[in-house]
């Protein structure tokens, strides 16, 4: 089991960028594929990227943030993040990240062991 903690949420303008980061502790990181999530008000939670486990040579978007989010890991540093550029109102959501342990990604929220407590990100028009 590992435990997550994501930052970096917070207000931002239509147009404008965030860098949300989540700290892994509690495993061995490099072993776990990772993925972000948000869930909007009144919605179920989505998948937003992947990135595969050991070097992160595999990433995986969804086609609504592809282009525009960029989902990267440091595993000296046990943390992956999610770059969010061009944000759009559509995007306010709480952000989860999620833990996979293996080196295979996938988009399935029932796939991952593993969760952190969500980051509110919130994109004004």
């Amino acid at each position: 089991q590992v435990q997550l903690v994501e930052s970096g949420g917070g207000l931002v303008q239509a147009g404008g960028s965030l860098r949300l980061s989540c700290a892994a502790s509690g495993g061995t990181f490099s072993r776990y594929a990772m993925g972000w999530f948000r869930q909007a008000p009144g919605k179920e939670r989505e998948f937003a990227a992947a990135i595969s486990g050991s070097g992160g040579l595999v990433t995986y978007y969804a086609d609504s943030v592809k282009g525009r989010f960029t989902i990267s890991r440091d595993n000296a540093k046990n943390t992956v993040y999610l770059q969010m550029n061009s944000l759009k109102p559509g995007a306010t959501a709480v952000y989860y990240c999620a833990a996979r342990f293996g080196v295979l990604t996938t988009r399935r929220t029932d796939e991952y062991d593993d969760w952190g407590q969500g980051t509110q990100v919130t994109v004004s028009s």
